[in-house]
């Protein structure tokens, strides 16, 4: 991979200098390290928060993408069975079951421009997210997947909606149906059963992006009466390196107002929250955060909590509640004091991105009103953590106990990536739905 980095790098007349090149070996050797991910301590209502540990150059260690063998499924826990609901997707990101069983997937990825002007360690982060299944063309659509005979699998599979800009969230109220482009939230006249909107969206909003647009996944859930939108959006940086200025209007969740238009604040400091979901005992809405890197294995670690109406959880100045990133300038101590504790940790560089509570009846009942979390999976730590999907109980719409592993198997024992889990959802049955965006599928884990 290291010299992968460096043939690309001379390719485009970037010669690296030789103390760069050198100091680079310790980071980006050793990439084919196992699946364990037994010495994170970053899990639960009370994670270990350890000293931060900057570097010159910054850890990487990716999982290179890998063929799967023809017979490849994830396993699951005893007594559930794995089927995939669909296959051939073109990098699915995002899931949403619409009241009629059809299943919509944004098949989707960074627009562009993306990410420009982020220096040499920026690009070679780029290059590096290539072999992880990351940087493809966007496609830029959104995909219906059909089981019309309750198979378990998809048996149609067709363009919904195309002409999109890098699309992710969907939510459907009565019969308009709202999608997240990156740039916009935009709204299409929805009939039930149809197979395809050919009718031209209205932009309802306008929403962050622009030329850095470093995190361009905006996510979307209606609340229970449909008159509120809220929406997610991520930080223009990893800790705030391309400026304060550049996080104006980011990293927060935006409360759309239907009936008057109006774009409001709802949670500010949250570094790259995606998945959305309300919690069915306490009907909260909780969201999964994608939290920052560079400051060591172990720091820090990704999120999910109930979201607090006005709350400040942190970005840029702060981590983990009022933990101080000091290569954050300026320094804001007055916003620091403010900064909420999240309510539990999903471990240490994860990529936690998906997020659904159980609120079916068709699982065991140990299951119900907990979480659902889809696990991108690492690209800076050793031994990698997450490329899976994780449970999280839950009793009197808290926390309840350690995670437990759900959907796993993305990540073969010499540390490669045959898939990595997204966004998760549940089917009109109430079978769990994992979209795998580097194995182009969407799994489908019921009890046997």
């Amino acid at each position: 991979m290291l010299k992968l980095g460096i043939q690309i790098a001379e390719s485009n007349n970037m010669r690296l200098p030789n103390r760069l090149v050198a100091s680079m070996v310790l980071p980006l050797a050793a990439c084919a390290i196992g699946p364990s991910s037994s010495n994170d301590s970053g899990f639960g209502a009370a994670p270990v928060i350890p000293v931060a540990k900057t570097a010159l150059i910054p850890m990487v260690n990716i999982a290179p993408v890998a063929q799967p063998p023809v017979d490849f499924s994830p396993k699951a826990p005893e007594g559930f069975a794995v089927t995939k609901f669909a296959g051939g997707l073109a990098h699915p990101r995002w899931l949403y079951t619409l009241p009629n069983g059809d299943v919509l997937v944004a098949e989707t990825d960074a627009p562009k421009p993306h990410d420009e002007g982020s220096g040499i360690f920026g690009w070679i982060r780029r290059q590096v997210m290539k072999r992880a299944g990351a940087g493809v063309t966007s496609p830029d659509r959104i995909v219906l997947l059909r089981d019309a005979n309750g198979s378990g699998i998809a048996q149609m599979k067709t363009v919904f909606l195309s002409g999109l800009h890098s699309p992710f969230g969907m939510a459907l109220v009565g019969n308009e149906l709202y999608v997240a482009d990156t740039d916009a939230l935009l709204s299409f006249d929805y009939t039930a059963g149809a197979t395809q909107i050919t009718g031209t969206g209205r932009k309802l909003a306008d929403l962050p992006a622009g030329p850095i647009n470093h995190h361009w996944t905006k996510n979307v859930v209606a609340d229970r009466t449909g008159k509120h939108l809220y929406i997610t959006v991520g930080s223009n940086s990893n800790a705030g390196e391309n400026g304060i200025e550049a996080e104006s209007e980011r990293a927060r969740i935006l409360e759309f107002d239907v009936d008057s238009g109006h774009l409001r604040p709802y949670a500010t400091g949250l570094r790259n929250a995606n998945g959305l979901s309300w919690q069915p005992d306490s009907g909260a809405l909780w969201t999964a955060v994608n939290e920052r890197d560079d400051l060591g294995n172990n720091l820090v670690p990704d999120y999910m909590t109930e979201v607090k109406a006005g709350a400040f959880y942190g970005f840029p100045y702060s981590y983990y509640g009022q933990h101080v990133d000091t290569r954050v300038k300026p320094q804001r101590p007055d916003l620091v004091a403010t900064a909420t504790v999240p309510d539990y940790a999903l471990g240490n560089h994860t990529a936690s991105l998906g997020l659904v509570f159980y609120d079916q009846k068709l699982f065991p009942a140990h299951y119900w009103g907990g979480a659902f979390v889809g696990q991108h999976g690492s690209w800076n730590r050793k031994p990698h953590t997450g490329y899976k999907v994780i449970f999280v109980p839950f009793a009197h719409g808290k926390p309840a106990g350690l995670p437990e592993d759900f959907l796993s198997g993305f990540l073969t024992a010499d540390g490669h990536a045959v898939g990595r889990p997204v966004g998760v959802a549940l089917d009109a049955r109430g079978a769990l739905l994992v979209a795998d965006d580097v194995g182009g599928a969407v799994w489908r884990v019921a009890p046997k």
